[in-house]
């Protein structure tokens, strides 16, 4: 059956959330079809769906092939991997390393989102065996691999469109169509891509053969599912149980917040998406610590399951919304502690590290340009401390988050595990600021200046616009 825009197609659920998030064809958009979960079945996946064992204390790092290196291939960024594990990165998230469409491309070079064939890589960045020796020299580091995986639409010259016209959306008159945005019936202006049918069976399982390629042949170690929110919840079910049956040591993160696909473990984890936006408001001075807390609240409410990554930067912020100077400015080196010790996994932007100063171009050739390095000490720092103490641990791994201090601009908190402990106090303003500590700090070291202190319960501390201190024992 043809999905017709008109009848069974789009639905708005989601829209009003998501508005506010999109950018470019990887952002938050609607619902694609009827959202509703089926009812729970035995699956033959053997093991409990819980974050994987290597997952439990990994921060994640976001890779851009095209822009990574002057040359922009797979090969080039291999000699950048001894770098990033000196520097303690787990996970490597490879933006989309698929063929580009050409017909009806943006730019000069198109979008990574645009793809033509999923079981093939972008002849741009090298070969499939280039791919393959560079997932080789990653696990020989003890480094983790997950690729971007772009399930909402595909390219206009995808191979599906030339025998397969029913995998795609279609207008009355049976014309293949971009994604439309259900609340005012006009395109979303993602001219570029063609949106799937997922009322179309045989599209699902071709969808799920390429996945499975990738995990049984490929050895990749997971996935980054773009716009998840858009894709209907039983493919996910179906998708996930056959990837985990493949490999249940795959790791799965979904573009999208929503409290019903985590707490129905169809990923392990989810963007923290209005956390971020919080993070932003409050550099802006718009928010303060105590919406902070509402969203703690809030959350813990409504997400039983699953771990959400958060983050100051990714792809689409720094081309869409600006980079961390941009939307943060002095506050930013203070966000990247809150994200690296909060309740979560934290992500790098891959370029961060330099620091990445600009906006990169998203549809042409643009150098992060490497030379300086002059943040790397400060990830590496933050990195170790995660691996090291299990009180950082993401999930039920690690420890609960306590809060420390009851102050509209100073976010201060502890969190504990077997022994393990960190205390994290954070001036979240442009202002000096003072508290009365609530606890003892007893011989803890200070993570940035390697000092030993022993701060007494009451003591008022001091602390200077956006300045951080994190102890740890």
């Amino acid at each position: 059956m043809i999905k017709m825009i008109s009848t069974l197609g789009k639905t708005a659920i989601f829209s009003a959330l998501f508005c506010s998030l999109l950018f470019v064809s990887c952002k938050n958009d609607t619902s694609k079809t009827d959202m509703a979960l089926p009812a729970k079945t035995e699956t033959k996946v053997a093991k409990e769906f819980v974050l994987p064992t290597w997952a439990k204390a990994a921060n994640i790092y976001e890779v851009n092939i095209r822009q990574y290196t002057p040359e922009g291939t797979f090969n080039a960024f291999a000699s950048h991997l001894p770098r990033l594990k000196k520097m303690g990165v787990d996970i490597l998230w490879l933006m989309p390393i698929f063929p580009i469409s050409i017909e009806k491309r943006k730019g000069g070079l198109g979008s990574y989102y645009a793809v033509s064939d999923f079981r093939n890589v972008n002849p741009e960045f090298g070969s499939m065996q280039d791919m393959e020796s560079l997932i080789t020299a990653a696990h020989n580091l003890d480094m983790k691999i997950i690729l971007d995986w772009v399930p909402n639409h595909t390219g206009w010259d995808h191979i599906w469109l030339k025998d397969h016209k029913e995998y795609y959306t279609q207008d009355n008159n049976g014309n293949v169509i971009d994604p439309i945005d259900p609340g005012t019936g006009k395109s979303w202006g993602w001219t570029d891509v063609a949106d799937l049918n997922y009322d179309n069976k045989e599209m699902r399982a071709a969808m799920i053969n390429d996945l499975l390629m990738w995990v049984s042949d490929k050895k990749i170690d997971g996935f980054r599912f773009d716009v998840a929110h858009n894709v209907p919840n039983d493919f996910w079910e179906d998708a996930k149980t056959k990837i985990l049956e493949a490999d249940n040591n795959q790791f799965l993160l979904a573009e999208a917040e929503i409290a019903e696909q985590m707490n129905n473990e169809l990923f392990h984890m989810a963007y923290g998406w209005e956390f971020h936006h919080i993070t932003n408001d409050i550099a802006k001075g718009e928010k303060d610590v105590k919406d902070i807390d509402a969203w703690l609240t809030k959350d813990s409410e409504e997400y039983k399951k699953g771990i959400k990554m958060h983050f100051t930067s990714n792809h689409d912020e720094n081309s869409w919304a600006g980079t961390v100077f941009e939307r943060m400015k002095d506050s930013h080196k203070a966000f990247s502690v809150l994200v690296s010790t909060f309740d979560g996994m934290p992500l790098i932007y891959g370029g961060q590290e330099e620091p990445l100063d600009r906006r990169l171009e998203f549809f042409e050739k643009d150098d992060i340009g490497f030379k300086d390095y002059k943040y790397a000490d400060f990830y590496t720092k933050l990195n170790m401390l995660k691996h090291n103490n299990e009180a950082l641990w993401n999930g039920p791994h690690g420890g609960e988050l306590v809060k420390l201090a009851d102050h509209k601009n100073i976010f201060a908190f502890s969190r504990e595990k077997n022994g393990n402990e960190v205390i994290v106090m954070i001036n979240l303003s442009k202002d000096n600021q003072t508290f009365d500590l609530t606890r003892d700090i007893d011989q803890m070291r200070e993570l940035f200046t390697g000092i030993k202190s022993n701060i007494k319960q009451g003591t008022t501390v001091n602390m200077k616009p956006w300045e951080y201190k994190v102890y740890s024992k």
